[in-house]
C-alpha cells in the first residue's frame, strides 16, 4: 500500500502505517519526526527524507530509506533493520540495544552513543562512508563496523572515537594511523578470527547496496576494544 506523507504529521502518518498492513511504501516524506516510532512486524520504504528519530523504539519493523536521513536514526530501537542508501545525521543509534542499522553513506556526529547489548540482544551499526567525531562514545555493547567506501573525507572517522567506550568493539576499515585514541581503548590490526566474526554483516551490506564484497575486505582493518575490566580507573588518583 502506498501512503502519501504530503501534508502530514508524524502522529498521522504512523497511525497510517499501523492500519495499511505489512508491506508500506510511504512516498513525499519531508522531514517528519518518530516515523515507526515503536513499529513491530511491518516492512515500510521511504521516499523523501524522513525527519528525527526515524525508528525510534523499533521492535522489530524493517524500514528502508531510498535517500538520507536526519538525526538521532533508531534511537533506542531494540530489534529490527533500518537500511539507509544515502546519509545519515548525528547521533544514530542512539542507546541502540538490539538490531541492525546498515548505512551506505557517511554519518555524522555520535554515531553509536550508548549502544548496548544484553544476552542474547546485540545491535549492530554498519556505515558504508565515514564517520564523524565522537564515534562510539560511551559504548557499552554491539558492534560498530565503518567502512570508509566512497567518501571525500580523508579519515574513516573524526576526532574523540571511543571516548567513554566500556563495552563492544568497533572494526574500522583502515590501519588507523591518523586516528587518536583514547588511552582506554586498545586499537589492534584485525586477525583473521577478527574478519571471520564479520563477514555476515559485510556480505548482507553488499548484497543491499550492490558493493563488491571481496572490495571490502581489501583492506586492512582495526579493531578497537576497552581496554581493561575497568577502563576509567586510570582517570582517579586512587585505584
Amino acid at each position: 500500500m502506498n501512503i502519501i506523507a504530503n501534508g502530514l504529521g508524524f502522529r498521522e502518518i504512523n497511525e497510517a502505517i499501523r492500519a495499511a498492513g505489512k508491506e508500506i511504501t510511504l512516498t513525499g516524506c519531508s522531514g517528519q519526526r518518530f516515523i515507526c516510532a515503536g513499529m513491530s512486524d511491518v516492512s515500510v520504504t521511504i521516499g523523501g527524507i524522513p525527519g528525527n528519530a526515524l525508528g525510534a523504539y523499533l521492535n522489530g519493523a524493517s524500514i528502508t530509506v531510498e535517500g538520507n536521513a536526519q538525526d538521532a536514526v533508531g534511537d533506542t530501537m531494540n530489534d529490527g533493520r533500518i537500511v539507509v542508501h544515502g546519509s545519515i545525521g548525528d547521533a544514530a543509534g542512539y542507546a541502540m540495544r538490539g538490531g541492525r542499522i546498515y548505512v551506505r553513506g557517511d554519518a555524522g556526529y555520535r554515531a553509536g552513543i550508548h549502544m548496548k547489548a544484553y544476552r542474547e540482544k546485540v545491535p549492530v551499526m554498519v556505515i558504508g562512508g565515514c564517520a564523524g567525531s565522537f564515534l562510539g562514545e560511551y559504548q557499552a555493547g554491539g558492534l560498530i563496523i565503518v567502512l570508509g567506501m566512497r567518501s571525500e573525507k580523508k579519515r574513516i572517522v573524526g576526532y574523540f572515537p571511543c571516548t567513554g567506550m566500556h563495552g563492544g568493539r568497533m572494526i574500522l576499515r583502515s590501519d588507523c594511523r591518523d586516528i587518536v585514541f583514547p588511552g582506554q581503548v586498545s586499537a589492534r590490526p584485525a586477525n583473521e578470527e577478527d574478519l571471520s566474526g564479520i563477514r555476515d554483516y559485510i556480505r548482507e551490506y553488499c548484497r543491499l547496496f550492490g558493493e563488491d564484497e571481496q572490495n571490502v575486505f581489501d583492506s586492512p582493518f582495526t579493531v578497537v576494544t576497552p581496554d581493561t575490566g575497568n577502563p576509567y580507573k586510570r582517570l582517579y588518583a586512587a585505584n
